[in-house]
């Protein structure tokens, strides 16, 4: 009888909150309401999401496409993302696969976990790729309404959306938001606290992704491994960054991918372009956007028939 009460309310609360369409919630809900229908998808964290405006892509090569980039997570969430949509709306014909120092790390917390809320009951792909990170408990996943228990973030929202209270406006377009802002002191202050920065690998988050690589081999679904600007400093601030190039040089070249590297480009020494060294702000997610639909047309152009 209680779970006849409780399971409800929770439907109730996860609907509510996915309608807000706040942060990434658009673009799960776009995946699991089989809404995805674009041959060319957008994979990485807010590398992709802030810099890679899929119209200017559209509007180059003559064929639609959507960004998946999710913020502050690694190859696993970027992975959940591919499976559920291999799952509701089927294989694309070619993906967009930003990597770069962050890719193939895992950081120990569930950055955002509120994004997963109105999914995660019962849902055996959420369980399985954020499970292992702290944030949730087993029993999150399989008893209702226990997430939302002492979650005022989450319940003021859903409470906002039922009084109209949530603007419900889709803040991305196809899973891209660009950031109108200029050159802010996040560098100055990693700089202040640390002398350089070095990449410790995860090799659970390698070993998935050659097997993502060789899936999107028998899927038929062509993979290109794409580097984004990066400001010039921020580069020499990386100690281990060459072997990391090479690792996905060595990745690529395994398995036969086109790997386009865009941190030697001239954009890397402009930070008028950049709100951080990681980042390109709205005229430079602009440039680069335009730069990568333009290699890509001459790459992908004879394959797409309009």
């Amino acid at each position: 009888m209680l779970l006849a009460v409780i399971y409800p309310l929770d439907r109730l609360f996860s609907i509510s909150l996915a309608k807000t369409e706040i942060g990434e919630f658009s673009v799960w809900n776009d995946i699991l309401e089989a809404e995805v229908e674009d041959p060319l998808l957008i994979y990485g964290s807010s590398r992709a999401w802030v810099q890679i405006d899929p119209q200017i892509i559209e509007d180059s090569l003559g064929i639609s496409a959507y960004n998946f980039g999710i913020d502050g997570h690694n190859f696993q969430l970027q992975y959940l993302r591919h499976s559920l949509n291999l799952k509701y709306n089927g294989s694309p014909e070619y993906i967009i696969q930003i990597v770069d120092h962050a890719t193939l790390q895992k950081r120990p917390d569930l950055y955002n976990l509120n994004q997963f809320l109105p999914y995660m009951l019962f849902n055996e792909h959420f369980y399985k790729y954020t499970s292992d990170y702290l944030g949730f408990e087993k029993y999150d996943f399989f008893i209702p309404l226990i997430r939302y228990s002492g979650n005022t973030n989450a319940m003021a929202n859903i409470l906002f959306s039922w009084y109209g209270k949530v603007d419900s406006k889709k803040i991305r377009y196809k899973g891209f938001r660009a950031n109108d802002k200029t050159w802010n002191k996040d560098f100055d202050r990693a700089k202040n606290k640390f002398k350089s920065y070095k990449i410790d690998l995860d090799s659970q988050s390698i070993d998935l992704f050659e097997d993502f690589i060789i899936e999107c081999q028998n899927n038929s679904t062509k993979l290109i491994l794409v580097y984004p600007p990066e400001y010039i400093e921020g580069q020499l601030f990386i100690e281990n960054r060459a072997s990391l190039i090479n690792l996905y040089e060595n990745i690529a070249s395994k398995h036969s991918l086109l790997f386009l590297d865009y941190s030697k480009d001239e954009i890397n020494y402009n930070k008028d372009f950049f709100y951080n060294v990681l980042h390109l702000n709205k005229n430079g997610s602009k440039v680069f956007s335009a730069t990568l639909a333009n290699d890509l047309k001459s790459i992908l152009k004879p394959q797409i028939v309009i």
